[in-house]
């Protein structure tokens, strides 16, 4: 009588799952593809140029002076082709400003201009040589032509901020950027996942429609979509995660919860009708429909509690309230205790090349963050050299980072159990999260909580503690076969598509048989009406 009903649940649960397991299958199998035909970029990260002292001919102290900034939150060098400027937050959060070093002016329209800049060389790469700035009057045009957004920055005198315009607007070399948007939420096309705000995109004039996000406080490169990529997306948002759902909120996480609860019960039951029963032999459709279900069914049934067992708890997780943690600290840094000395900074790091240098406060104290790199070193790494003295401060990038997840979380120094610097992604700190490198700092409090933090924005990267782990480590392995990394991307994607197309066959041959099944019912019970009359 049991096993009746076991039949009856399976086949009436199998049904109602059938379509959105379907869905989930295809798009599933459909994402190795989607993550590996990517717009074509040249570079998804900017090799530093080395500051050129020459071009420094206003402080950062002056050019804040000149232009009524008494304190700020981050300070920090960049150029747009010669022209080097000083990048300005003046609170946590801000939009930067941009004041020249050479004459401390202000460049208008500066952020949206140095993302276009540095836009365009994600896409078409970095120049080999540095050109030389271009001035509005060798190409002979009216500079007030220009867009209309840029107006006030187009003044026909030959200065930096004009060159910079110049350099970024009137450039024909390459792709034409048409367009700028500033991204301050997520959207349809930059997803949550994508975590960097605020950031730009910029639309390039391009037969595939490219549009490249840029986030410009860290030169770094966020996503990039075309019209290929867009088409994938959209298909992976309606089939996979159910955007079309959005508008219910919380219920749709409750109601993807439920279906793979289904289809997890579902499986076991079928797992429980195949070894309590034989294989029916015989030739006719039904029957042959009935073992190959059964062999698929086997096959992929493993695949099956693994997909629902982990998007079912990564659904519910959904709607658990993230935990109230800053993202930022604010850093109130004084204009007037600014004392930088080019030549002094030189010295303290032993006249290795400088790419970059901004004021952190540590504690109580001003230090200048210096990218240098030494002959030994492969990648550019930061010192700390004190403001006053200008000496180097040992174990400067761990001391900062520990300043940063110490205001982040309100625990004192002495409570830190472990600080790690995390130069790949792990399981733990996962490719989702963007930013590399980044400290680990651990403390001992509520579920052993993990600060990771970026000492070069002086952001939070990640928040994850002892709770978060059982539903990131079940979805990473379990749901995109991360056990699979050590043969690489290639074959966890391979991994996954099989485990996608075995989910796509179990439940086609299971809609075949019900259909051959349905259909001799129907004919026996038309028989036995006949018989009957």
């Amino acid at each position: 009588m049991v096993r009746k009903h076991i039949y009856r649940w399976h086949r009436t649960a199998s049904l109602i799952i059938a379509i959105p397991i379907l869905l989930w299958a295809i798009s599933g199998f459909m994402h190795p593809l989607m993550t590996n035909i990517k717009p074509r970029l040249a570079t998804q990260s900017l090799q530093p140029q080395e500051v050129d002292s020459h071009a420094l001919k206003t402080s950062l102290q002056q050019a804040l002076q000149q232009n009524s900034i008494t304190a700020f939150h981050l300070a920090r060098l960049v150029h747009i082709d010669t022209n080097w400027f000083y990048q300005v937050q003046r609170k946590a959060g801000d939009l930067p400003v941009y004041l020249s070093a050479t004459n401390g002016k202000q460049l208008r329209n500066g952020d949206a201009l140095y993302a276009q800049y540095i836009a365009k060389q994600f896409l078409e790469g970095q120049p080999e040589t540095v050109k030389q700035p271009v001035q509005y009057a060798s190409l002979n045009i009216d500079p007030h032509s220009m867009h209309a957004e840029h107006d006030e920055a187009a003044s026909p005198s030959h200065d930096c901020c004009d060159a910079a315009t110049a350099c970024v607007l009137l450039n024909d070399k390459g792709s034409k950027a048409m367009g700028i948007t500033l991204v301050i939420a997520f959207d349809g096309e930059y997803k949550p996942v994508n975590r960097l705000l605020p950031v730009y995109k910029v639309y390039f004039s391009r037969p595939d429609g490219i549009r490249v996000y840029v986030e410009t406080t860290m030169d770094r490169f966020a996503f990039a979509m075309d019209n290929r990529r867009a088409w994938f997306d959209t298909i992976f948002g309606m089939f996979h995660t159910w955007e079309w759902l959005n508008a219910l909120g919380g219920f749709k996480y409750m109601m993807m919860g439920m279906i793979t609860l289904t289809a997890l019960l579902t499986t076991i039951m079928g797992l429980y009708i195949f070894f309590i029963t034989k294989t029916k032999k015989g030739n006719q459709p039904l029957a042959r429909s009935r073992r190959w279900h059964r062999y698929v069914s086997l096959t992929a049934s493993l695949f099956t509690l693994m997909f629902t067992f982990s998007g079912g708890l990564h659904a519910l997780d959904k709607l658990r309230s993230a935990p109230a943690v800053s993202q930022e600290v604010s850093h109130e840094i004084p204009a007037g205790i600014l004392s930088f000395s080019f030549t002094q900074i030189k010295q303290a790091i032993g006249n290795q090349p400088l790419y970059n240098y901004s004021p952190v406060m540590i504690g109580n104290d001003l230090y200048w963050r210096v990218l240098t790199r030494s002959p030994s070193q492969k990648a550019v790494a930061p010192v700390y050299i004190r403001n006053s003295s200008y000496a180097v401060l040992d174990n400067g990038d761990e001391r900062y980072a520990r300043t940063i997840a110490g205001r982040l979380s309100g625990h004192q120094p002495g409570e830190v159990l472990q600080t790690e610097m995390i130069t790949k992604f792990t399981e733990e700190y996962g490719f989702i999260n963007k930013r590399l490198p980044v400290w680990k700092v651990a403390y001992a409090s509520n579920a052993h909580e993990r600060y990771y933090v970026e000492t070069g924005s002086g952001k939070l990267a990640a928040y994850i503690n002892d709770r978060d782990l059982f539903e990131g480590y079940s979805f990473a392995l379990l749901h995109k076969h991360h056990y699979m990394d050590w043969g690489g991307k290639a074959t966890r994607d391979v991994s996954t598509m099989v485990a996608a197309a075995l989910q796509i066959a179990m439940v086609t041959v299971g809609l075949l048989l019900f259909f051959r099944w349905r259909a001799k019912r129907i004919k026996r019970d038309k028989k036995d009406a006949t018989i009957s009359t």
